[in-house]
């Protein structure tokens, strides 16, 4: 099993190198289905399923994080929902809604699957994996823009998300924001962001571990992003964060 989702992400990963831009929409920035076990519609792993994510729907939108399990083995699901450190509880609340309305669509009888959007991820399983760092599932996405003087803009970005890392993995809801000046008349601006199931020290190892894919990911773009099962971060050459 563990196989088979290693080269769905290899694939992923070469496939999207052909794609040097991304427009952000309403909809789902990419998914996952896992293929790693079925089940059908009238079994008790699909009532798990429906009831995890009626129970996320109801519990995430307040803090912008939730996990749930119900049911038992076999037919045990998990699944895990977070919205974006800066989005609304109204917004959360319907990101969440649209993803696991969709997920089902896009993975049907899937026991594994994951979805995200720009304001939120979701995700369930039939194996357990509160706690756990997700790199079996992650794409990166850029700006096709690139900037005059890459060596210097490649430190800049790194040093930013580092500082950023350094603030995240030890607060509370584990998301952090910055900016910072990269020119006369330019700045630089970054998020970084791990599921609130992690630790500290799991959420700084997942942290670091995206933001060292930066030079395969992005480098010298103006903007990009590497987006994981249990952590993220954007960056990019204008303020994109949302204020209250």
């Amino acid at each position: 099993m563990a196989s088979s989702k290693l080269i769905s992400c290899l694939l992923f990963l070469s496939t999207i190198a052909i794609l040097v831009h991304v427009v952000i929409s309403a909809g789902p920035l990419y998914h996952f289905c896992s293929k790693s076990g079925n089940f059908t519609a009238d079994s008790y792993y699909a009532q798990n399923l429906k009831n995890i994510l009626a129970d996320l729907n109801s519990k995430t939108p307040p803090t912008g994080f939730s996990t749930s399990s119900m049911g038992k083995k076999p037919d045990r699901s998990h699944g895990l929902s977070l919205c974006r450190g800066d989005v609304s509880s109204d917004n959360c609340k319907s990101c969440v809604l649209d993803a696991s309305q969709e997920l089902v669509k896009r993975c049907p009888y899937d026991k594994e699957a994951i979805i995200w959007y720009d304001n939120c991820l979701l995700k369930y399983s039939d194996d357990c994996f509160r706690g756990e760092i997700d790199n079996r599932y992650k794409f990166y996405m850029w700006n096709s823009a690139v900037v005059s003087n890459p060596q210097y803009f490649n430190s800049k970005t790194k040093e930013l998300l580092g500082s950023l890392v350094d603030e995240a993995y030890w607060v509370q809801n584990m998301y952090a924001t910055g900016e910072m000046k990269i020119g006369e008349n330019e700045k630089l601006y970054g998020l970084v962001e791990c599921t609130k199931d992690l630790s500290n020290e799991e959420c700084k190892k997942c942290l670091e571990g995206i933001v060292s894919e930066l030079p395969r990911c992005c480098a010298g773009k103006k903007g990009g992003r590497v987006v994981g099962g249990s952590c993220h971060f954007i960056y990019e050459m204008y303020p994109f964060v949302n204020t209250p």
